[in-house]
């Protein structure tokens, strides 16, 4: 609520003005885009040594913002404004997106007024900001109308629409991109912002507030859930904080952290709605930063049951600063699985770019510091790449690998191991599936996985007989995927074709082995860098086989092991054939990584998980 000494009459006496809620419109573009507009009053709020931002008289329309950023980089024009006055501005309304992010949204603002057009009408007033969870509550799951499909703000493909083109109209309710844009420019107030993430690398971070919410975690973070009409949540409620106006500095904050409220402008920026405070706020309460050890336990004694840890390690070289704590990871919070699956595992000299692919120097590194932490000793086996052929950090030649305890469970014998080119293949012996190579790479020359990593296929046998099949997985990356919040509707999920196609190769190798064996043992498992929430990426698996937290029932919020943005996601998965698909099954996923209180303490930005089948 605006709170003035002077009344409208008295200032508009002599000239026409234009309401701030006029400019904003009820759309995300002004509907004076281009033209000048006069006599724009309201009192300034927030000042930066861009612009300054002023309130409004409200509307009853809350689609229409009754904030305003004021671009001026002119001294003589922010001289001479202060917060609190009331102030008149004529100008041109621009919509302002930068060159930089081609893919934003564009803000709306005045731009460059003279110092002329800038007139101070009084000193003194206030604003009463808009109070989030009691004046207005953000919606919980839809980010944009716009986006059409059966998996919302996920569905393929990507980019069919964009939101400057349509320029719909606000439905804030429903819609989160709405909803903050309805805000645009105004004094919000978070009342106990709860941190959803950690800072990225500006100290910005994401916060949800005291309004309802979805997809909350034990942890406090926003977990990627299907929403109650089938289609995945796309957590609208949470919001990005940015640096504070008045130079001061964010603090660290982690998951699950909890802070003094939160006043500041609404602006879009570097891809989403922001909130700008007007100074920093107190952490008040931070939660253990010591996550809860599996207990699932290996038991080498077991002919039946069969323990499995996956964990992306993170360009491991064999000097790795995280080597002792992955070590410690894997003896003291996996419990030392039967077997574990690697991800990143770089080669003998790391990132050096000079043609060494071997990496039996990082894995026995690895192998020596877990026994030096719990006496349990691992067997570990690979497939070197080709130099510089299966992306991530040059030189460094990530690929998969295993480790296994081998008075457990052993590779089958009879097969040799492949190459970095060849291709594994399955043919029956006798109604029983045979792999060539063992271990061996899932189709090396498939452009799917072109500059990727290939999967590496194993089978395995246990001292009672039980056979297993795996497959250790680490597709494409998302890199290049634009802003959840961005113009770009659904937005832009890079390359999900590439991983698509990537899934469909590895479901064609296990349709190929159940094709021979419909009861045969098989569990795929890995760096998927995708959610399962994105269901036409992994429908062809999913046709022919169980994701293993959907038959552990584990609690869809807690299904997590990556943090990024407002979301606690999951991109690690686990699926096993029909015939492991029995409720003594179990998974779950060790935060050891992201409970932490600083991002820089993380050994790898995954969590690891652990489960366990049974083969008998």
């Amino acid at each position: 609520m605006l709170q003035s000494t002077l009344g409208l009459c008295a200032l508009f006496s002599t000239a026409y003005a234009t309401l701030v809620t006029d400019v904003q419109g009820i759309a995300f573009q002004s509907p004076f885009a281009g033209k000048t507009v006069s006599n724009v009053t309201g009192v300034v709020t927030a000042k930066t040594s861009e612009g300054f931002y002023i309130s409004g008289t409200p509307s009853s329309d809350v689609r229409a913002s009754n904030g305003l950023f004021i671009f001026s980089e002119s001294s003589t024009v922010l001289n001479k404004v202060a917060v609190g006055d009331m102030v008149s501005i004529t100008g041109e309304v621009s919509e302002f997106r930068s060159s930089s992010e081609p893919d934003d949204l564009t803000s709306t603002e005045i731009s460059s007024p003279t110092a002329a057009n800038v007139v101070v009408l009084s000193t003194g007033n206030s604003v009463t900001p808009v109070k989030l969870g009691t004046d207005r509550n953000p919606p919980t799951q839809a980010l944009s109308a716009l986006d059409v499909g059966p998996d919302g703000w996920l569905s393929v493909p990507n980019n069919q629409s964009r939101v400057d083109s349509v320029n719909a109209t606000l439905v804030p309710a429903t819609y989160g991109l709405d909803f903050w844009a309805s805000l645009e420019g105004q004094l919000v107030t978070v009342p106990s912002p709860l941190s959803v993430a950690f800072p990225n690398d500006f100290g910005e971070f994401w916060v949800v507030g005291d309004w309802p919410v979805t997809g909350l975690n034990s942890r406090g973070g926003l977990s990627l859930t299907i929403g109650p009409d089938n289609i995945p949540d796309g957590n609208p409620e949470a919001v990005i904080i940015g640096a504070p106006i008045d130079g001061k500095t964010n603090p660290v904050v982690s998951l699950g952290v909890t802070l003094s409220d939160i006043t500041g402008v609404v602006q879009y920026q570097f891809g989403f709605y922001y909130i700008l405070p007007l100074t920093a706020p107190k952490v008040l309460t931070t939660p253990t930063t010591t996550a809860p050890p599996t207990n699932i336990t290996a038991d080498i004694t077991d002919i039946c049951i069969v323990t499995f840890g996956d964990y992306n390690v993170d360009n491991f070289g064999p000097t790795a600063i995280q080597l002792p704590t992955v070590a410690k990871h894997i003896a003291t919070d996996m419990l030392s699985p039967d077997i574990v699956f690697l991800q990143e595992i770089q080669d003998n000299d790391g990132a050096t770019d000079d043609g060494v692919v071997n990496s039996n120097v990082t894995l026995s590194n690895l192998v020596s510091a877990i026994a030096a932490v719990n006496g349990v000793t691992y067997d570990f086996v690979a497939i070197d790449p080709v130099n510089d052929a299966d992306g991530g950090e040059p030189g460094g030649n990530i690929r998969q690998a295993y480790l296994y305890r081998s008075q457990k469970i052993n590779l089958v014998p009879g097969s040799p191991a492949g190459t970095a080119t060849e291709a594994i293949a399955v043919s029956s012996s006798s109604g029983v599936p045979k792999l060539n190579l063992n271990p061996g790479r899932i189709d090396p020359s498939n452009a799917a996985w072109e500059d990727s990593r290939k999967p590496l296929v194993a089978e395995w046998q246990t001292n009672g007989g039980a056979t297993l099949f795996t497959v250790n997985l680490h597709l494409e990356s998302k890199g290049g995927s634009s802003s959840t919040e961005g113009n770009s509707r659904p937005p832009v999920n890079l390359p999900v074709a590439k991983r698509t196609t990537q899934v469909e190769v590895v479901a064609d190798f296990v349709q190929s082995v159940l094709d021979i064996d419909t009861k045969a043992n098989i569990l795929v498992a890995g760096d998927c860098n995708e959610y399962t929430q994105t269901r036409s990426v992994f429908a062809s698996l999913t046709d022919i086989m169980i994701e293993m937290d959907e038959l552990a029932d584990v609690d869809p919020v807690e299904r997590y092991t990556y943090v990024f943005d407002q979301n606690s996601e999951q991109l690690d998965h686990a699926f096993v054939s029909t015939a492991l698909s029995n409720k003594q099954n179990a998974i779950q996923h060790i935060h050891v990584n992201n409970w932490l209180a600083n991002i820089d303490e993380r050994a790898s930005d995954h969590d690891p998980s652990v489960g366990k089948i049974r083969l008998c």
